[in-house]
């Protein structure tokens, strides 16, 4: 029996079915366009939907006039989205005959003797739904992208198109999305990296961040940050091999439930694995010499550099990498200190984050299918995160089974300036490693007991942390992590010895300062160094040899007028010290600030600078 699409899910929101609506709007465009194209899955995601063709010619993005066009003829034609059950008997005669290999497999996969079918126009299509009654609720959409990708996600599959496409309900509302995905194109760090001159990427060694010394220097201050965090915490430090016998991870549990994800290769008759994690050596590291409850919580620090065998289609600049360096820690302690151990790393968490004006959600991820070790000691792990969030007071959602093989979770989901969501910090629980490495401390009884270990990290990745503040912040980075703080430019020849003196006094000061007498026009060498979003440039010129000043401009406020050398570097040393924030994190026109000073650098040069 069929019937017009008003359930059969009321627990999707309005918003979820236009974009899977949308999708098969899509897909009955591309099968007016190509009658033999074979279909996939079409289904909604956080920002829109895709769906995957079999296709008898590329597409690309000079086809989406023509797909958007038809589409909008569907959505006014306003046909309904009729959905029935079919016996699979009958929709693997109907598929079967419109040569729909993926339909046929995806039926084979439910267990259901019934399956639901949704038609819309001359369209009929595999769904569970729900989708909204007619085409006519989805009148605001957009293509926006085309892109490979496996069958099932799997490389051994045939090769699809997928076209990514958005939806909203409003069209003020796709508007503002679409803003906001121009903005994040001007703030890629792909792209202002290389602007920048912070790192490069390169085939030969795909997955991996090519550090310039700018970009290094950065780097550095961030993970001196952490550094110095993790010692006014009582974390000590230290630096194992990148390269391991198989059978550490083997005894770990690693090598049977990451295996894929590992690098190994064979030498001298051994197996070796290029090290994707710091766990294990961490657990090594306490079975070194025999432990006393007197010394936990022991905390243990490492970054360590580490390498993952991701796939291909899935690296991501810096955002996702094969070799990368985690601000990783472990922290062995026994049950009495855990609910206030929580509470330290919550607080370095906040306080990391809100250095950089970085909002986040926070999530406890519990047992995963296949988990390690005992469920009674997973309820207990489980039952000591919660309880160390609610005394803390912090709000959380519960993903169940999202938690690693070892123990439960808590993820620190970042919202930067622009919304968007990423994955950094984690607390994690494990009652599984110490025992499989036999690790033991005396506890005050005498006796033998086994610690737990907290695995965190609040960064994560630094390559991936460093990358998503270069994006926040628009390139712009506050002073103390500034590759280069200040710029002295001088008008002529002239000011030359001056500019040195005032360079060598800041860089006496450990401000990084370096001074431009290149004989170009000033507004230029300002545009530049604009563009290169200096925090500091300092103008010389005549007036201010004469009186012994600087002419100051800043990169988030322009021209500040006159100030005395020492007074200036007063100011920045605090603003180091202090790791101000000296950025404006809420202006979205920051990729373009140097345009908004052109007037101003030819003001300068009918003042003769």
């Amino acid at each position: 029996m069929a019937e017009v699409a008003s359930n059969p899910d009321d627990s999707k929101d309005q918003l979820y079915r236009i974009r899977h609506s949308t999708a098969h709007i899509l897909a009955t465009a591309i099968q007016q366009m190509f009658p033999d194209a074979r279909f996939a899955i079409g289904p909604p995601i956080e920002d829109g939907f895709y769906y995957d063709f079999e296709l008898p010619r590329p597409i690309s993005p000079e086809d989406f006039d023509e797909i958007e066009g038809r589409m909008r003829g569907i959505v006014n034609r306003d046909h309904d989205f009729v959905h029935e059950t079919w016996s699979k008997e009958k929709a693997r005669e109907y598929f079967d005959e419109r040569d729909e290999p993926y339909k046929l497999e995806l039926i084979e996969g439910i267990e259901d003797d019934e399956v639901s079918i949704y038609t819309c126009g001359d369209f009929t299509d595999l769904c569970a739904g729900p989708h909204v009654e007619s085409t006519g609720a989805c009148q605001h959409f957009k293509l926006r992208k085309v892109a490979g990708a496996y069958w099932r996600g799997d490389e051994n599959n045939p090769m699809l198109q997928r076209i990514y496409g958005t939806a909203f309900e409003t069209e003020d509302e796709l508007e503002q999305f679409l803003f906001m995905v121009e903005e994040a194109k001007k703030r890629d760090h792909r792209k202002l990296g290389v602007d920048l001159d912070l790192f490069r990427f390169d085939d030969r060694s795909p997955g991996s961040v090519f550090w310039m010394p700018r970009g290094w220097t950065a780097y550095r201050e961030l993970k001196g940050y952490f550094r110095e965090l993790e010692e006014d915490n009582g974390y000590e430090e230290i630096h194992n091999p990148m390269l391991y016998d198989k059978e550490l991870f083997e005894q770990s549990g690693h090598a049977e439930h990451y295996g894929e994800n590992m690098f190994t290769f064979e030498a001298h008759d051994r197996e070796w694995c290029l090290k994707p994690m710091n766990c294990p050596d961490t657990m090594v590291y306490f079975g070194t010499k025999k432990r006393s409850y007197r010394e936990l919580p022991l905390r243990v620090a490492e970054f360590g550099d580490l390498h993952r065998n991701e796939l291909p289609g899935t690296l991501s600049g810096a955002t996702r990498v094969r070799h990368f360096v985690q601000d990783d820690a472990h922290i062995f302690l026994d049950e009495s200190h855990l609910e206030d151990e929580i509470g330290l790393l919550l607080d370095m968490v906040d306080r990391t984050f809100k250095l950089f004006d970085l909002r986040y959600d926070i999530e406890l991820s519990t047992r995963p299918d296949d988990f390690m070790g005992d469920e009674q000691l997973w309820d207990e792990a489980e039952d000591s995160l919660k309880a160390a969030l609610e005394s803390n007071n912090k709000d959380f959602e519960i993903h169940e089974g999202d938690g690693a093989f070892y123990g439960p979770k808590i993820d620190f989901q970042v919202r930067d300036s622009l919304g968007r969501s990423w994955q950094c910090a984690t607390i994690q629980l494990d009652f599984q490693l110490p025992r499989r490495f036999d690790l033991t401390y005396t506890a005050e009884d005498n006796t033998e007991q086994t610690p737990i270990v907290i695995h965190r990290a609040i960064a994560g990745s630094m390559e991936r942390f460093f990358a998503i503040l270069v994006e926040h912040l628009s390139g712009a980075l506050p002073t103390w992590m500034a590759p280069e703080q200040v710029r002295i430019m001088t008008i002529t020849d002239e000011e030359h010895d001056y500019a040195y003196d005032v360079a060598e006094m800041l860089q006496e000061a450990d401000i990084r300062a370096e001074v431009d007498i290149r004989s170009e026009k000033i507004g230029y060498k300002i545009r530049e160094a604009e563009t290169m979003k200096v925090p500091y440039m300092l103008v010389i010129g005549g007036d201010e040899v004469e009186d012994g000043t600087v002419s100051v401009r800043s990169y988030t406020e322009g021209r500040r007028g006159t100030m005395e050398p020492e007074e200036l570097r007063d100011e920045i040393v605090k603003k180091i010290e202090t790791r101000a924030l000296d950025v404006d994190v809420e202006r979205s026109g920051l990729t373009d600030i140097a345009e908004s000073h052109d007037g101003e650098g030819t003001e300068m040069e009918e003042r003769g600078y």
